[in-house]
């Protein structure tokens, strides 16, 4: 049998999801990012409002921070952000790329076959996010993939 110090499992798993987002728990003499200001929740960040600082170590541990401003650039703040704090991921979303209410190129690929429609999406989302869209022609319901270019693409099925 073997031994465990009690708690090693949970960190193994928290730094494994820190480096799956893009961020690395911190050390002492690395730098952090932090804000020259307040960003309100909703808010984009710029490149102009960020700044790299020295870590201090200090008696608490540290879960993930951003340690290059160009990981938080173009990224929207969910909560408040106080300026000369720590960023955790957890605060920051992807800038919304669809935007509910505004229309949108539709994109089905099926082999051969492509067909485009413009569909009114029902809820926002970033690249990546599965959203809720209503073809403007039939008004049926129907859910896609936001891509990286703005459209949204659905699968055959």
């Amino acid at each position: 049998m073997k031994l465990r110090r009690p708690g090693s499992r949970t960190r193994f798993i928290g730094m494994a999801l820190a480096l799956l987002a893009g961020v690395a728990p911190l050390r002492a003499g690395e730098l952090a990012v932090v804000t020259n200001r307040v960003v309100y929740p909703g808010e984009t960040i710029a490149a102009a409002m960020l700044e790299e600082v020295p870590l201090v170590r200090g008696n608490r541990k540290l879960g993930p921070i951003f340690q290059q401003a160009g990981q938080l650039h173009g990224k929207v703040a969910r909560r408040t952000i106080l300026p000369g704090r720590l960023i955790p991921p957890s605060s920051v979303r992807d800038a919304f790329l669809v935007q509910a209410g505004a229309p949108v190129e539709v994109t089905l690929v099926d082999k051969n076959l492509v067909i485009t429609v413009t569909a009114m999406p029902l809820e926002a989302g970033a690249a990546g996010d599965v959203v809720k869209l209503r073809n403007i022609d039939s008004g049926r319901v129907f859910s896609g993939v936001v891509m990286t270019d703005g459209t949204v693409r659905v699968g055959a099925s």
